[in-house]
């Protein structure tokens, strides 16, 4: 990235989006709710060819937010990137649109990094709507972490020692805190981090790349903070639910590609022959289930996601 004059702007957040243009209007109405007079902001929201009439609410109730409007669905990657280029922040925000931010979080989150000159990344505490903790704050994921987050086998063993350590279960969520990596919902960057690292990776077209942003950032000597005394609220994965097969697939194949980028060919082979052999497990049993008669339209559904999962191989 090429040397930047002092910048004016506080802080620059960035919203990709793709069909949920309620909750993004409640996304883009808490910013404007909460945001004070002390923090100067722009607002970027990238909307990935929408067909439930995104821009047209943007554009109608939020004149004062750039809107980028894609003619295809770019992805999660490539549609922050376009914003963060486009950005003029000392800091980026990373925000989902199935978001709200509760009280002052922002300014929270930006005096925090002004007095914390090593911080290349922070995360703010996720809630839940029902206002419960929503976990966001990781380790780095071990092969053992691959083979059970999110697999047959985590539904097996929901509480076992490897999760509650990529988790960081052991300390407090109120408690401020170092960390690997924040969940990219809600991620703020330092803009001399960003201009140092690079933007987000764009081989990972949704999932796992914010994980792998934060590993460059901590390679680089920046830190990666949890900070609950700021608190957003996050009405989880309400983008990728709409397309349950795809979800699947790009998480995986997103988890397959973060092993490979960090931990070499083999082991993302291995990883992926395993999660492939979970979801023929899956489609075994979900089709015997069915053919015993078992609420055969969810056997059905899940027969068909199962099924393209094994047909994408994960590429």
């Amino acid at each position: 990235m090429a040397e930047r004059l002092p910048l004016s702007i506080d802080l620059s957040i960035v919203i990709v989006s793709w069909n949920v243009r309620e909750l993004l209007r409640r996304c883009l109405s808490s910013i404007y709710r909460t945001t004070g007079a002390s923090l100067e902001l722009e607002v970027i929201v990238v909307d990935n060819a929408s067909s439930d009439g995104s821009v047209a609410m943007v554009g109608e109730g939020f004149p004062q937010v750039h809107l980028i409007a894609n003619e295809k669905n770019l992805g999660f990657t490539k549609g922050n990137n376009q914003a963060i280029a486009q950005s003029q922040g000392r800091y980026v925000l990373l925000l989902n649109p199935d978001t709200e931010v509760v009280g002052d979080a922002l300014s929270t989150m930006v005096q925090y990094m002004d007095a914390h000159p090593q911080g290349g990344a922070l995360g703010p505490q996720l809630l839940n709507p029902d206002g419960s903790v929503q976990p966001s704050r990781r380790r780095f994921p071990t092969m053992a972490t691959a083979f059970l987050e999110s697999t047959v086998l985590q539904q097996w063993f929901p509480d076992n020692r490897v999760l509650r350590r990529y988790y960081i279960r052991e300390r407090g969520d109120d408690e401020v805190q170092e960390v690997d990596w924040v969940v990219g919902a809600c991620l703020l960057a330092r803009r001399q981090a960003i201009e140092q690292v690079g933007l987000l990776d764009e081989e990972f077209f949704m999932y796992s790349e914010e994980m792998d942003w934060c590993r460059r950032f901590k390679e680089r000597g920046w830190r990666v903070v949890y900070l609950p005394t700021a608190q957003i609220i996050h009405h989880e994965a309400k983008s990728s639910e709409q397309v349950k097969p795809l979800q699947h697939i790009q998480f995986q194949r997103s988890k397959v590609l973060y092993f490979r980028k960090h931990h070499g060919r083999w082991q993302a082979e291995v990883l992926c022959l395993f999660l492939l052999a979970t979801y023929a497990y899956q489609l075994f049993l979900e089709s015997l289930k069915w053919l015993v008669g078992h609420k055969r339209p969810l056997r059905a559904e899940r027969v068909r996601a199962h099924w393209q999962v094994l047909r994408s191989g994960l590429r």
